[in-house]
């Protein structure tokens, strides 16, 4: 079964090729200047150029069977081309039986067969090609009356019969038109079915788009079709033809020089028409795909099959190359023309592919870099490619730089290139920074602080690049030549690559301050407090030495409530609101519940409290009557857990408790430590 379906999927793709094909052709041939070439090179009374009309309604009729062709469902499809098969076997035993006719005549020889090797030669050879040719036929066509597809063995039979040779160039004129009459027949018993066909397609469309609409309509056709393989073939085949003429016309290889060039040519040949364009474009889209699944092959091995981005499917580079060639004109340029703009469009192209490469890379690197992870494989493989993204953006900016006079469009290829080795650079310094906390068996205190200073250095290299490449625009736009595409660009530019990472940044600037007033304005517990609560972190699960506490009396690094505050303005255990709670007081003597004030002595709050106060549940004042639960250690909690990876914290009496997650813990503690603000910040 499954053989069969990639059968039926061949043919249903292989089968339309023709179509798309006879629509280039017939986009391409105009029909006025071939009838103008003919009035040139012939007489005036020159029969052809009466046809024009004539010619130029079969000119729109190609296209009408054209379309037919293209829309037709598989299994009519597949008998249509038997069909025609059938024809080309019929034509093929005619010429086999006229062949032999004029080997007859020309021998003049018209004793027995068996007398003359060369006659016999002849005879038997023809045979066995009439033999084939109605074997195929009746196989083509299903059917077990082979005799409809023998009248071309009749002047077989008659030369065995010892007939005259004149009689037998009647028999095989009498055997043609046989032929031709059973075609004629058959093609008169099925001329309804195009209508037929016509009609019941028509239903159907109707009635599907009053159920579904025209959108259900287009992809239905868009799947039926399989529109971006077919046209991915059709422009395969087309250059494929391409490579066969030139190499076939020239008897010594090119060099390697001349095959570059040989290259670009050729896909400018292959891209004449809204068809061939069209192939071209599903065709580098594929190409992108591939190379972004031998990406993740290569980062992730087969597990990067299981969760499939549906953002990195090549797409993005397809309509990237379709946006500039309709601007630019690409179709109707000169073919060497067309090969220089071709050039520049697809190293755009390239630094499209390469800045998805980076996006499916860079979670990756940072991930291996957070994680305990000690496989060295996996290292070099991220790393590795890592570093391929960071020389070739620069090498395509320094060859672009020396092949190419400078302008707008180049300059924004130059620049996005300079950002992705940017990009990449930055995300190499982040996992340098992880492996070195990772050798060092400890956090280090201020690790948020320098991974916030790498990701702003080169964030503001980034919008330094777009800025220049603004401002370069403008100044092209002013002093040069002025254009709505290249305005367009400039406004879409500065909005999304200079005013939007303005924005993000200062927001980001402003959440970091927030965090920093947020966390000094809260108390920091003194050494009996911390052997007093004798827990842990809650958030990156290590000892504290030091510690802040909130007003809600929960302990927490400092380092960690700051990258928490990052985020959102909750507790991390009982999730209430530290925004409003961190107000000022009115009396400056005010401390915070069950933190000693400044200038008290811990042992004299001891001796006043009788015993270390156990958290409440002061939700609304109703339960302070009640027995307090007795506090459980996290620490105590997470015991064994630890070792089977799996962390048990549950706060007493939070509304949230803490989930239990299947994660490592090593992974756990940078993801919470690290990764929720980074990406945040990005």
């Amino acid at each position: 079964i499954a053989m069969k379906a990639r059968v039926e999927a061949v043919l249903n793709v292989g089968l339309r090729i023709p179509s798309i094909m006879l629509l280039d052709v017939l986009y391409r041939w105009d029909v006025s200047s071939f009838f103008q070439k003919i009035q040139r090179s012939s007489l005036n009374n020159n029969p052809l150029f009466q046809y024009k009309y004539i010619a130029l309604y079969l000119h729109y009729v190609g296209y009408i069977l054209s379309l037919v062709l293209l829309t037709l469902p598989r299994q009519h499809l597949v008998q249509l081309y038997l069909y025609v098969l059938t024809a080309f076997l019929l034509f093929a035993g005619h010429q086999l039986s006229r062949d032999y006719v004029r080997g007859e005549l020309d021998s003049g020889y018209e004793g027995p067969l068996y007398l003359e090797p060369l006659s016999m030669n002849r005879f038997t050879t023809a045979l066995i090609g009439q033999v084939v040719v109605c074997t195929l036929c009746s196989c083509v066509m299903q059917t077990k009356q082979i005799w409809l597809f023998s009248a071309h063995l009749l002047p077989l039979v008659a030369r065995l019969c010892l007939v005259p040779l004149e009689t037998i160039v009647f028999i095989n004129r009498f055997a043609m038109i046989f032929t031709g009459l059973e075609v004629l027949y058959f093609i008169a018993s099925n001329l309804l079915v195009p209508y037929n066909l016509a009609k019941t397609a028509y239903r159907e469309l109707v009635q599907v788009v009053e159920v579904y609409g025209l959108l259900a309509l287009g992809m239905s056709l868009w799947n039926q079709l399989v529109l971006p393989v077919l046209f991915m073939c059709f422009w395969l085949v087309l250059f494929a033809l391409q490579i066969y003429t030139y190499f076939s016309t020239r008897d010594q290889p090119p060099s390697r020089e001349r095959l570059l060039f040989l290259f670009l040519t050729s896909i400018a040949e292959c891209c004449s028409t809204p068809y061939s364009l069209l192939g071209l474009v599903f065709t580098v889209s594929f190409v992108a795909l591939g190379v972004l699944t031998l990406c993740k092959f290569y980062l992730q091995g087969y597990r990067a099959f299981m969760n499939d981005n549906t953002m990195h499917r090549g797409m993005t580079e397809g309509i990237t190359l379709l946006i500039l060639a309709v601007q630019t004109g690409l179709i109707e340029l000169q073919v060497i023309h067309r090969a220089f703009l071709l050039s520049i469009i697809l190293f755009v192209v390239v630094a499209s592919i390469l800045q998805s490469m980076l996006e499916i890379a860079d979670p990756i690197v940072l991930a291996l870099g957070a994680s305990r992870d000690k496989s060295l494989w996996k290292h070099f493989r991220a790393v590795s490619l890592c570093l391929f993204l960071l020389v070739f953006p620069a090498y395509m900016a320094y060859m672009i730089c020396q092949f190419f006079r400078m302008d707008f469009w180049l300059l924004i290829i130059i620049s996005s290139s300079i950002l992705t080795s940017l990009q990449v650079l930055g995300t190499l310094l982040i996992y340098i920074l992880f492996m070195v906390e990772e050798f060092r068996k400890a956090p280090v205190e201020n690790m948020d602080e320098v991974i916030y200073c790498v990701n702003g250095t080169y964030r503001l290299l980034e919008f330094l690049v777009a800025v220049c490449v603004v401002a370069y625009g403008v100044s092209e736009t002013l002093f040069g030549e002025w254009t709505v595409m290249g305005s367009t660009i400039i406004l879409v530019h500065s909005y999304y690559n200079v005013w939007l990472r303005a924005q993000l940044g200062w927001q980001s600037f402003l959440l970091r301050r927030d965090a920093v007033h947020k966390i000094q304005s809260m108390p920091t517990a003194s050494t009996l407090q911390l052997q007093q609560h004798n827990d842990i972190c809650s958030i990156c699960f290590q000892d504290m030495k030091s510690a802040v506490i909130t007003p809600c009396s929960h302990f927490f690094h400092a380092a960690c409530l700051k990258k928490w505050l990052y985020v959102q303005e909750t507790c991390p255990l009982c999730h209430g609101q530290l925004k409003s709670q961190l107000q000022p007081t009115s009396s400056p003597g005010a401390t915070t519940q069950g933190t000693p004030p400044a200038n008290q002595n811990p042992a004299e709050v001891e001796q006043e409290q009788g015993e270390p106060q156990v958290e409440l549940d002061t939700e609304e004042g109703t339960q302070a009557k009640n027995p307090p639960p007795v506090k459980t250690s996290a620490k105590t909690e997470l015991g064994t857990d630890l070792l089977s990876g799996r962390s048990k914290i549950q706060p007493k009496e939070c509304d949230v408790a803490a989930e239990g997650s299947a994660e490592p813990v090593g992974l756990k503690l940078k993801i919470k430590s690290y990764f929720s603000f980074f990406f945040y910040i990005i």
